[in-house]
């Protein structure tokens, strides 16, 4: 019996990096997801931290390969006409884990294309039986609107796909800024320092940026010139006013800030923090850490493990340890590929 139609599509995603509460880096990705019926099909494999071949820090000639293995104009890489469909987002490699599914044209006859037998694959072989998503396809996809999704990757000047950004950080403390700088590429995301009253760059520059994160001495006199300065290049970024000097949560609120996938493709929504509570809410089934972050009577950043579980999707209300959140405290919540930072109101 042939798959029924559905629609493919693809879409900018992210798997947010990140300064780990044990002191580990969790890298920054930018990459295409596949959209299948109008949802990212990375959301219909369970909480799964992995990112498409897709990926915007590839080289340009790994990138098109991608691209015409997935329109069968290349060889699958593995056994059994299977490809990559997601991988490791550390290393991508399949010793690592990867879903991976077989692509192929429709037995009709037809141009349409068909994912099916879908699988978590670690060596030469898939075993469907034990490793296989069985719930999960097979699909059959229109194969003009196929062709069509991925040719337009190909060839163009800028091709379509998410564009690592560099972060602009204003502050007063070069010495935390010098750490939050460091921390940031070391993740992936690249990151520039610059004093608050000289701020001289070419457009050109300017347009290399997606945020500017301000610390907290500077004033409004100063965020507002730089505002204008990227007004008058015509450059739109996102604008983070540091929280606290604790580097993990300001490479959150960075995270957040480069995150330009829209809220109906994201896991995490919603976090809010009270007296006593927070408050998250998922589109999809998902693993939630809850990290506290505050500074102490001497000024020393503490960390709190809050909270660590899967979750349901919907809004949930988590139970917070008045120690841990005493005073000015800030919550990072993380999800499989966002990142959420709310103030303790």
């Amino acid at each position: 019996m042939s798959a029924e139609y559905t629609t493919f599509g693809l879409a900018p995603a992210v798997r947010a990096g990140g300064v780990l509460a044990d002191g580990g880096y969790q890298v920054h990705r930018d990459f295409l997801d596949f959209i299948v019926d109008g949802r990212p099909l990375l959301f219909q494999l369970s909480d799964l931290d992995a990112v498409s071949p897709l990926a915007s820090d590839v080289a340009p000639a790994i990138f098109t390969a991608h691209v015409r293995r997935l329109l069968l104009e290349a060889e699958a890489p593995l056994r059994g006409g299977r490809y990559v469909i997601y991988g490791c987002p550390e290393c991508e490699s399949l010793e690592c884990g990867a879903v991976t599914a077989v692509i192929e044209r429709a037995a009709d006859g037809s141009d349409d294309y068909v994912w099916r037998d879908f699988a978590w694959q670690t060596g030469e072989d898939a075993d469907l039986e034990r490793n296989g998503y069985h719930g999960i396809g097979p699909f059959r996809f229109r194969a003009e609107q196929y062709r069509s999704e991925l040719n337009r990757l190909l060839g163009a000047p800028e091709p379509e796909r998410a564009l690592r950004r560099r972060v602009l950080l204003i502050g007063a403390r070069a010495a935390l800024l010098a750490k939050l700088a460091a921390a940031l590429r070391i993740i992936g995301v690249g990151a520039e320092i610059a004093a608050p009253d000289a701020l001289d760059t070419p457009a050109d520059e300017l347009r290399t940026y997606g945020a500017v994160a301000f610390g907290r001495a500077v004033t409004e006199e100063q965020r507002a010139a730089v505002r204008r300065t990227f007004e008058s290049a015509g450059v739109d970024v996102a604008y983070v006013d540091g929280l606290a000097p604790i580097v993990p949560l300001l490479v959150a609120q960075i995270e957040h800030a480069l995150d330009r996938v829209p809220l109906a493709q994201r896991r995490l929504t919603r976090l809010t923090a009270r007296p006593g509570e927070a408050e998250v809410e998922l589109t999809s089934a998902c693993r939630i850490r809850l990290t506290a972050y505050r500074l102490d009577r001497f000024y020393r950043p503490r960390t709190h493990e809050l909270y660590d579980g899967t979750l349901a999707p919907g809004v949930h209300r988590i139970p917070l340890d008045a120690k841990s959140t005493k005073g000015e405290s800030f919550l990072v919540a993380r999800a499989t590929g966002s990142v959420l930072v709310a103030k303790q109101q």
